[in-house]
């Protein structure tokens, strides 16, 4: 079939902004490896500006002070209205953060660190919206595919408003997994999108599909496969959960030892950490069977998500080896956290390929006789 342009119009934008999201989610990372993240103390301007200012002389002597009231009035906000949506836990923890009265001395490298990123998060938005935008002619075809970009799209705006109050909340750990585990569902849209809008370049009709020599003719015992690719990918979700929560516990032991002994960080971590590193063998295991189960009659294109997964897993494990036996390389942090992103999204696309390619084998199968 050949590609009209609407289709290769979806398809640039679509893969150009999940690879945009991965780049966010690393400078995301250098951010907090850094500890720039309330580099900007209001939202979406920095310091009340459009630029950020380079030298501590362009502020006010009481900048401390006004930008710490000007939180408090927010999160005061915040908190009842999430007091009378019944979250009352989560409006205690707001204020319940040790690090909610305190105001960062302003560094203009951590500041612009942040800036960047926030530049970054706006040009996000904008592809967004175009491939939102280029997703209507498939109106006819797939409305599905539509539906996932301009979600995608409302989702991103959702996201935005999700980071200022990370920003007004002093990064409170429940509002910085949201953060996460929200891009992590707009990544999983975007992909889906565009491994939907892959059937307009392909032959279209399913007899073309079944003659495909990387289309497996059989499925082997296909019971259950389903259900762990699920795990796989839930289990590497909550992983990444836990590795925010891991982080967290980083920066307050790193506050309370004033940055230095950095190699006694790992050693007073709690609990969270340790399931951390335990989780990592789960994933291992599911990621592991989940090949040796599908490896043998999976088509080209599975087998190359299968060996991606294994490979991104491979080295996310090497990250975290480093990490937890090297002192906490800061360079490592962002790393480690990309490339469990990544995974999760190789994960994903491989659930959707082998529900496509069951799809196919079943409809290449014979179909019994009627009388």
């Amino acid at each position: 079939m050949q590609m009209d342009s609407s289709v290769r119009r979806f398809r640039f934008w679509s893969i150009l902004t999940v690879i945009s999201i991965y780049l966010l989610i690393l400078v995301g990372g250098v951010v907090r490896a850094t500890g720039s993240g309330m580099g900007c103390p209001d939202w979406p301007r920095c310091f009340g500006q459009w630029v950020p200012p380079t030298d501590v002389s362009k502020l006010p002597a009481d900048y401390k002070q006004v930008y710490t009231a000007q939180r408090v009035a927010k999160n005061q906000k915040l908190a009842r209205t999430l007091a009378g949506l019944g979250f009352k836990q989560v409006a205690g923890e707001i204020f319940a953060h040790p690090t909610q009265y305190i105001e960062t001395d302003f560094n203009a490298t951590k500041t612009w660190i942040e800036y960047i990123n926030r530049l970054l998060g706006a040009l996000i938005g904008i592809f967004v919206f175009v491939t939102a935008a280029v997703a209507l002619p498939y109106w006819r075809r797939d409305r599905a595919i539509v539906w996932l970009a301009v979600g995608g799209w409302l989702l991103t705006g959702i996201q935005g408003w999700l980071g200022s109050l990370v920003v007004s909340t002093n990064l409170l750990p429940i509002m910085v997994t949201i953060h996460m585990g929200l891009a992590l569902l707009i990544v999983a849209m975007l992909l889906y999108a565009a491994n939907r809008a892959q059937r307009w370049v392909e032959p279209s009709s399913t007899q073309d599909r079944i003659s495909d020599r990387s289309a497996p003719v059989t499925l082997v015992d296909s019971s259950g496969v389903s259900t762990l690719l699920w795990l796989a990918l839930v289990a590497t979700f909550i992983q990444i959960v836990l590795g925010t929560q891991v982080r967290e516990q980083v920066d307050q032991v790193a506050s309370a030892a004033d940055y230095m002994n950095r190699s006694n960080w790992v050693s007073q971590l709690g609990s969270v950490f340790k399931v951390h590193r335990s989780m990592s063998v789960l994933v291992t295991l599911l990621n592991g069977y989940a090949v040796y189960r599908l490896w043998p009659t999976a088509g080209a294109g599975l087998r190359r998500l299968l060996s991606t997964s294994l490979g991104l897993l491979g080295l996310e494990i090497v990250a975290g080896i480093v990490l937890a036996y090297l002192a906490l390389p800061a360079i490592m942090q962002p790393v480690h956290l990309t490339l469990a992103t990544m995974l999760f999204g190789a994960q994903f696309l491989t659930l959707v390929t082998w529900q496509q390619e069951k799809t196919r084998t079943r409809q290449a199968q014979p179909q019994p006789a009627h009388a």
